[in-house]
């Protein structure tokens, strides 16, 4: 087997938008395993990041950030939003902070 390399450009964004994508799922996961000890504000970005995840998500994980952002939204006690399509760079931002706010409300 020889080593895998990302040259083209297309799998250049594939490999850019399934890490950020798989990194979002990560942290909405985790997000949902402790819903019941987050802040409201806190839920209401986890369903603000779902819904940006929404256009770089394929087929069936696309139904389910819809979805998960639903789920969010309403344990935050706030109304269904609309999204806008962000750039991968600025979503991968916004998961960081997201999972930074997530682990430290652990206590």
């Amino acid at each position: 087997m020889g080593v895998h390399r990302i040259t083209s450009e297309a799998a250049k964004a594939y490999a850019a938008r399934e890490r950020v994508l798989g990194s979002g799922i990560s942290i909405l996961g985790y997000a949902a395993e402790r819903a019941a000890e987050l802040e409201k504000e806190t839920l209401e970005k986890c369903g603000d990041a779902a819904g940006n995840l929404l256009p770089y998500a394929p087929g069936y994980a696309g139904k389910l950030m819809l979805i998960t952002a639903r789920l969010f939204w309403a344990l935050a006690g706030v109304p269904e939003k609309e999204t806008k399509v962000i750039s991968l760079e600025e979503l991968e931002k916004e998961l960081e902070a997201l999972r930074k706010e997530v682990c430290a409300e652990k206590d």
